[in-house]
Parts: structure tokens; sequence; C-alpha cells
């Protein structure tokens, strides 16, 4: 095992997405499933509204001053522009604008990108995780739950287009 891997953290998050795997197949996509598609996609963009916490990775005290303001701007701005598509999502499928579902799949892909990248940079350039201070529980708690509703979100889009009688 490399000197700077952190077992607690990696099962922390592991743990995250095995718990949000858990629950959304147990309890969310059962109740997704029974609702119209513009509902079900609005509920999981609904999730990503408050994707503004990450712009807390740019405010040292939130995060120690040495994590990487590069890091912090990546995660912030990128987090950022997903609220916003999200918050765009729940507005077009709220008032069933007729590129709702071209919205919600760039807010999909966009969120989801992000995530992998904040993940990959993360794991990759970032040897302290105790460097994210307070923001710890945006990676380890958060994002999985994230990434799971964006997965179900995929596939609510991608089974709409295979069966448009669903719609």
């Amino acid at each position: 095992m490399p000197p700077d891997f952190n077992l607690p953290f990696v099962l922390s998050v592991f743990g995250a997405f095995v718990a949000s795997t858990a629950i959304a197949r147990l309890y969310v996509w059962p109740a997704l499933r029974s609702m119209p598609r513009y509902d079900a996609l609005r509920v999981l963009a609904a999730l990503s509204a408050f994707r503004f916490e990450g712009m807390n990775f740019m405010v040292v005290g939130f995060v120690s001053p040495q994590l990487p303001s590069w890091f912090g701007g990546q995660v912030g701005w990128g987090d950022f522009a997903a609220a916003v598509l999200a918050l765009l999502s729940m507005a077009a499928l709220t008032w069933r604008w007729t590129f709702a579902v071209p919205i919600v799949w760039i807010f999909n892909l966009v969120g989801a990108v992000d995530l992998l990248n904040a993940y990959f940079k993360g794991v990759t350039q970032i040897a302290d995780p105790g460097l994210f201070g307070a923001g710890i529980y945006i990676p380890t708690l958060y994002v999985p739950v994230l990434l799971v509703s964006h997965t179900l979100a995929f596939i609510i889009l991608s089974r709409a287009q295979l069966d448009p009688k669903k719609s």
C-alpha cells in the first residue's frame, strides 16, 4: 500500500457509496419508477440544487490554507455550474419546456463529469484528505449520493429515449 494511502478515508467514501446505492435501490428507485418521467427527473435534479455548497472549497478556514487553490477553484466553480444547471433543469421540467429533456441531459453530463473529475483530482493530487477541513463531508457523504442520483437520472433519460411511449 502506498505510504500516503488513507484507508479510513477510502472506506468512508466506499461505505457511503454502498449505503447510497442500497437506499436508492430499496426506497428511491421504486418511488421514482412510479412517477411521471419529468417529476422523477425533477426530484433527482433537486438533490444537486445544493451544490453551491462546493463553493466553500475556495474558503480558507472551511478548508485548510494548504489545500491548493486550483483544486478549490475547480471544485467550487464546477459545483456552481452544476447547481445552476440543476435549478434550470427543475424549472424546465416544472414548466414543461419543450427543451427540458436536453437541459437535463446537459446538467446530468456536466454534473457527473464534474464529480468524477473532482474525485480523480482529489485522489491523484491531494495526498492528505485532511486538507478538505470541514469540507470532508462533501466527498465522503454528499458526492456518493449525487453520483447515485446522476446514475438514476441517466437510467431514466436513456429508457425514455429507448421507449418513447413511457415519456
